[in-house]
C-alpha cells in the first residue's frame, strides 16, 4: 500500500484537507485501499487555523513523513510566517526523493522550503500573479489545472485538487484505476492538466444547457467514427451552438475532447488488456495502429508499446483480467 502523508499547513480549508481522502480514499487496487493516508501537522492533536470555522485536527505529527511514500500539502492561506519545522520536512522528503505535491495555495509552502526553483508550478489563478513575485526563481504556469516537473506537482485550488489526485492515482495504479475512484466519488473523468482554470463565457440560463448527456452519450461509443453533426444531432442543437457550449462547460473544442477521451480509452485498453495495436486503436476511435501511435507520442512523449511495456512492470495485469474496483470501506 503506498502511503500518503498530507500535511496541513494553517490557515486552510477544510474542503482541501479532505479532498485526498476522499479521492485518493477511493481508490482499489489489488482487492483493497490502494492507499494509506496520514494526515500530519507540526502541531498534531490541536486545532488549526481554518478557513470558514470548521475546525480540523491533524492526529500525526511530521515524523509521519518521513515514513511515507509521497507528500501533499494543504493550506497555507497566509502564505506567510509558515513552521519551520514543516520546511525541513518538506526538504528532507524532497532530498530522498520523494514524490511532492501541493494543492492551491500549498505551492506558496513548497515554494517558502525551496522546491519550486527552477521548477514550473501554478496555483489558483488568482494567485499566479503572487506567486511568480514571491518565487522568481520558479516558472509559474497561469491558469492550467495542475503542472508535473519531476517529482513535484502543484495545482490550482478545489476542483483541480481532485483532478491532481486522480492524476497520481493514475501514474500509480492506471486510468482503470483513476476511472474507478472517479465513478465514486461522483467526479467527472480526469481533464487534462493543461486545460484551463477560468472558463469565461457564462452558461445561458436554462434546464437543457449542459451537454453531460451528450458526453456521456459520445464516451459509450468512442470506437464508432463520431463528427461534430453527430455530437450536435445528439445534443439537438446547431454545431456552432454545440461548439460554443463545449467551450464554456470544458474549455476545450468537441473534437478536441472527443480526442481526449479516445487517448484515455487507449491507456485503459493497454493497461488492461493484451488486445494488439489495431484492436486498441479501433476500439478506442483512434482507427489505425499509426495513428494511435502518433497520438501517444504526441500527447505523452512515448509509444503505445512502451506504455503498455512500463504499465505491465508498475501493475501486472492478473491473470483474471483486469478487476472492476468495488465498493471501499469507506463509502460502503
Amino acid at each position: 500500500m503506498h502511503t500518503v502523508a498530507v500535511v496541513v499547513v494553517p490557515p486552510v480549508m477544510a474542503f482541501d484537507v479532505t479532498i485526498p481522502q476522499m479521492v485518493l480514499g477511493a481508490a482499489e487496487a489489488g482487492g483493497g485501499p490502494a492507499y494509506e493516508l496520514l494526515v500530519c501537522a507540526a502541531e498534531p492533536g490541536r486545532p488549526l487555523e481554518t478557513v470558514g470555522g470548521l475546525d480540523v485536527v491533524a492526529p500525526h505529527g511530521l515524523d509521519a513523513v518521513r515514513g511515507a511514500d509521497s507528500v501533499i500539502v494543504v493550506g497555507s492561506g497566509g502564505r506567510t510566517g509558515i513552521e519551520p519545522s514543516v520546511l525541513d520536512a518538506l526538504r528532507a522528503a524532497a532530498g530522498t526523493g520523494k514524490r511532492v505535491a501541493a494543492i492551491c495555495t500549498g505551492a506558496f509552502v513548497l515554494g517558502e522550503a525551496g522546491l519550486l526553483d527552477g521548477r514550473r508550478a501554478t496555483t489558483h489563478w488568482g494567485l499566479t500573479g503572487d506567486l511568480a513575485r514571491r518565487f522568481p526563481a520558479a516558472e509559474v504556469v497561469p491558469d492550467v489545472l495542475h503542472v508535473t516537473d519531476g517529482a513535484v506537482l502543484t495545482s490550482a485550488g478545489a476542483a483541480a485538487g481532485i483532478e491532481l489526485c486522480l492524476h497520481l492515482i493514475r501514474e500509480d495504479h492506471g486510468a482503470a484505476v483513476a476511472a474507478g475512484a472517479a465513478r465514486l466519488t461522483v467526479a467527472a473523468p480526469p481533464r487534462p492538466a493543461g486545460q484551463v482554470q477560468r472558463l469565461e463565457d457564462p452558461l445561458p440560463a436554462g434546464p437543457d444547457v449542459s451537454l453531460a448527456e451528450t458526453r456521456a452519450w459520445a464516451v459509450r461509443r468512442l470506437g464508432e467514427p463520431l463528427t461534430l453533426a453527430d455530437l450536435a444531432r445528439h445534443a439537438r442543437v446547431s454545431t456552432r451552438t454545440l461548439t460554443r457550449r463545449f467551450h464554456a462547460e470544458t474549455g476545450h473544442s468537441p473534437l478536441q475532447w472527443l480526442l481526449h477521451q479516445r487517448i484515455d480509452r487507449a491507456r485503459e485498453l493497454l493497461e488492461g488488456t493484451v488486445l494488439p495495436m489495431e484492436q486498441v486503436a479501433h476500439r478506442s476511435g483512434l482507427g489505425s495502429a499509426d495513428s494511435l501511435r502518433q497520438h501517444f507520442v504526441r500527447r505523452l512523449g512515448v509509444t503505445p508499446s512502451a506504455y503498455r511495456s512500463a504499465s505491465r512492470r508498475a501493475r501486472p495485469v492478473p491473470s483474471g483480467g483486469p478487476r472492476t474496483p468495488g465498493l471501499p470501506a469507506s463509502y460502503r
